[in-house]
């Protein structure tokens, strides 16, 4: 008879595992990108066969959504818990976006499926429309609270603004990617949000 403390047990050993399949996957996909790190070498880093890493992430779509999960996570850490308020998250903001240089790997791998995952069908597309929803309402309670503390310039509309920074952060990515890193992401991220405010960012 299985007892509630060996069902714990087996899922902790679960999770544990989930766990490490990940970190082996964001290795992999950091050091050769998307298209060439594959769910075997993933497999060989953490002693699973291809099957028993199915087992735990079915599709390398799966895989996938729990790397981006995992860098979500990772940004969420950086910021700060509680997270900041106000402008204070806009810094932060321009602070993710220069980290994210540092893992041009991962910065790709988001930027295509992120691109992909606007068709219906797409495997990932729930994830990118639930992250575009909470980033997006982030933003939007950031330069609210700007506003209400005198922050914020006073032509400035939040929901406009709010979608003008995410479209920014991603198309500076597209490009910084397409050139190679030839210029400062968190730069122009930061002159951008820095004309909406009336305090220094």
């Amino acid at each position: 008879m299985t007892t509630p403390r060996s069902l714990r047990g087996s899922y902790a050993k679960s999770e544990g595992r989930r766990q490490e399949i990940v970190s082996a996957a964001v290795e992999v996909f950091s050091a050769t990108g998307f298209h060439k790190g594959s769910l075997r070498e993933v497999a060989d880093r953490v002693g699973l066969s291809q099957a028993g890493l199915l087992h735990h992430f079915p599709s390398k779509e799966r895989l996938l959504e729990a790397v981006l999960t995992w860098r979500d996570d990772d940004s969420a850490e950086r910021l700060g818990a509680p997270l900041p308020e106000g402008v204070d998250l806009l810094r932060g903001y321009v602070q993710l976006v220069e980290n994210n240089t540092r893992t041009p790997e991962l910065m790709e791998l988001h930027t295509l499926l992120s691109a992909e995952g606007t068709s219906a069908d797409h495997p990932l597309h729930d994830y990118f429309v639930n992250r575009n929803t909470m980033v997006l309402g982030l933003t939007l309670k950031a330069l609210e609270h700007a506003e209400a503390h005198g922050q914020l310039q006073p032509d400035v509309d939040c929901h406009s603004a709010a979608r003008s920074i995410i479209a920014l952060w991603d198309g500076l990515q597209v490009q910084w990617l397409l050139l190679h890193g030839d210029f400062d992401i968190a730069s122009d991220l930061r002159r951008y949000i820095q004309t909406l405010l009336t305090v220094q960012l």
